[in-house]
């Protein structure tokens, strides 16, 4: 063990008392990789610790948490798995799945140049991997050699998801967005943006590489490289290695052209042409092994640039990786039988006995002693039948929780690895079970527009479960008057006007302002009538006597039947003015003057005396001696209406 390793204070410690660390394999410029025991499980991990003076960096806490986020994401044999994520005190770690082996970086630092087989082995790897980030909607933005893992026993493996973003939020800055300028696509240098199509210009520089043994771009300032990134075109691999099929050419061209939209869209479109190239070259994935005698060390040192770290390899500690075929004896012997059609029987003896073989083989690993086991689907079971089922595939359950719109709760949404995965006997499987929908705390509805609401509870999955009833308030046209949600699956709605918390998946009710009631007292009923059929109100009238409005104009409206506020649709009925209420005027013939007045007054009557000043120097002094010899109107009259006395002297009467 080196000096540095005996003073580590990590080696030995027992982290989140879970993990013992037995060893440092690698140190980066953000983090230290160890080897450490999980002591739960008993197994190997690979543990990265943040390195101590980033640990109040928010922005690097972040993306250390992001990288373990989107690799945990995804379920693919060609990606590094993210096995947990935590803090023991300020120390912030990642555990993932532990690889011995060597980087692509090493093989191409040991071989420069590397063979065909080699090259489209490697790549249909890495693109695997890679199509199955793309497809779950993440962006590795760091694809270089340094991040393409070969392991000991074949496995090929893209890891390092440090820089990973979703495609929904590909808007960055800084050397944070970069990555390695070697292999930073244009788009970056110009607009600091980036989608799978960048990591798709990555792979292309990649490939570059591989069949060529540099890269395509070289200068003594990074700005230098980016600058040629933006400006020019990558060159033919075949114009420095002529032995380049051009099928291969013609996919490094593709991938590295500069706009983005004459490339790929992502690795799944990439890794369907590779195929193609690989039927028509008759040259199809192998194993890549790493000889088991070498010892494997990796030590991790800071690139000067703020995308990862750079894999290296301690001198004379790996022999280059061997391309084998020994997983593929039918088509090996396919072309020797071609080449040797003439060569006899003994051609059919060693097909027969390689076939003998290769069948033992798939006994051995198949269903024998040496055996893997797929995990089985489980989807849609609780946790304890999806506990049963993988112990009867001899396989530990894991429970895990994750929020779902679409599967009931309590039931299993996936298992990581996902199902169909080959996994050793005795491998944890995390079952992800269903929380349900997950709930959001919802702000005041009431007073805002209706678009407004409606697109910011779409955002939470919650929609609207119909047109908006409209009625006549104050609040201006349009805006939100009530809200009530329900639940997914139905139940009784909860009121949301003024805030509440709510699942998504539910449906919202609303209720908006049809803006106000018209006023039309007071009006003529035609007029009114045409006013409240605009904002789509039926009319119907009453009519009633009234002495202080006209007759024919409207006095009031009617309350709505039910009470409440009138809405669109409605019946309204208006109550309109027969003019004063007609009262009958009483017989004063004879009665004296001020007998008369007093009594029609008291009927709510003018009087017209028929005596004044003019007539009568003394005036109503005389209402007593005069009698009423006769009056107008007779009969009846409207209440308020003049009576027009013709007085007489009382003793004048017959």
């Amino acid at each position: 063990m080196s000096t540095s390793q005996q003073t580590d204070p990590l080696i030995g410690r027992l982290v989140d008392g879970r993990y013992r660390v037995r060893a440092r394999i690698a140190r980066g410029g953000m983090a230290t990789v160890y080897v450490a025991t999980d002591l739960r499980l008993e197994r190997r991990v690979a543990l990265k610790v943040m390195h101590g003076h980033l640990s109040d960096d928010t922005v690097f806490q972040g993306r250390f948490i992001q990288e373990a986020r989107a690799a945990a994401r995804l379920a693919d044999p060609h990606v590094v798995n993210v096995f947990d994520q935590g803090q023991d005190g300020e120390m912030a770690y990642l555990v993932m799945e532990y690889l011995p082996g060597i980087t692509l970086r090493d093989l191409l630092r040991e071989q420069k140049r590397l063979s065909i087989p080699q090259t489209i082995t490697i790549m249909d790897a890495v693109l695997s991997g890679l199509a199955a980030a793309h497809r779950a909607g993440i962006v590795h933005r760091d694809v270089k050699p340094e991040n393409v893992l070969l392991a000991e026993d074949g496995r090929i493996k893209i890891g390092d998801f440090g820089l990973a973003r979703a495609t929904t939020a590909n808007t960055a800055s800084g050397q944070m967005l970069m990555g390695t300028i070697a292999y930073l696509a244009p788009e970056l240098v110009t607009r600091g943006t980036a989608d799978a199509r960048s990591d798709i210009y990555a792979l292309g520089i990649m490939l570059y590489e591989m069949l060529v043994g540099e890269q395509p771009y070289k200068g003594e300032q990074p700005m230098q490289i980016a600058y040629q990134h933006a400006t020019d075109s990558v060159p033919r691999p075949s114009a420095k290695n002529p032995a380049i099929p051009e099928q291969l050419d013609e996919l490094v061209m593709w991938a590295t052209e500069r706009s983005p939209d004459e490339r790929p869209t992502d690795a799944r479109e990439m890794l369907d042409r590779l195929r193609e190239i690989e039927k028509d070259l008759g040259v199809f994935p192998h194993v890549v092994r790493t000889p088991t005698t070498s010892t494997v060390r990796a030590a991790i040192i800071d690139d000067g640039i703020d995308s990862g770290e750079v894999t290296k390899v301690l001198p004379g500690s790996f022999t280059a990786p061997t391309v084998t075929d020994d997983v593929d004896n039918a088509t090996r012997l396919r072309r020797r039988a071609r080449r040797n059609a003439g060569r006899g029987a003994w051609l059919l003896v060693l097909v027969l006995l390689l076939a003998g073989a290769a069948g033992g083989a798939g006994w051995w690993f198949g269903s024998g002693p040496g055996s893997m086991v797929a995990v089985p689907d489980v989807e849609g079971k609780s946790i304890a039948e999806a506990t049963a089922i993988l112990q009867e595939w001899s396989l530990v359950a894991v429970p895990g929780e994750e929020f779902s719109r679409d599967v009931p709760t309590g039931q299993t949404i996936a298992t990581d690895p996902a199902a169909g995965t080959r996994v050793d006997k005795n491998a944890s499987v995390t079952v992800v079970i269903s929380l349900g929908p997950q709930p959001h705390d919802i702000g005041a509805l009431g007073g805002k527009t209706l678009d407004e609401v409606t697109q910011s509870l779409e955002e939470l999955f919650i929609t609207a479960s119909g047109d908006p009833s409209r009625l006549f308030t104050d609040s201006p046209v349009g805006t939100v008057v009530s809200a009530s949600i329900t639940p997914p699956g139905g139940g009784e709605a909860i009121p949301c006007t003024d805030g509440c918390r709510a699942l998504e998946t539910s449906t919202v009710s609303f209720e908006v302002s049809a803006g106000p009631f018209p006023d039309v007292v007071g009006r003529r009923l035609a007029e009114a009538t045409s006013t409240l059929k605009a904002v789509e109100l039926t009319v119907a009238s009453t009519e009633e006597f009234s002495a202080d409005v006209d007759a024919g104009d409207v006095i009031r409206v009617a309350d709505r039947d039910g009470g409440g506020p009138f809405r669109p649709g409605d019946t309204v009925t208006l109550v309109v003015s027969k003019g004063p209420e007609p009262v009958a005027v009483k017989n004063v013939t004879g009665s004296t003057i001020r007998k008369a007045v007093t009594a029609l007054q008291a009927d709510g009557f003018k009087v017209n005396a028929g005596i004044n000043d003019a007539d009568i120097p003394l005036g109503g002094k005389y209402w007593d001696i005069y009698c009423v010899e006769s009056y107008s109107p007779t009969g009846t009259a409207p209440r308020g209406a003049t009576i027009t006395l013709t007085p007489i002297l009382c003793f004048l009467q017959g």
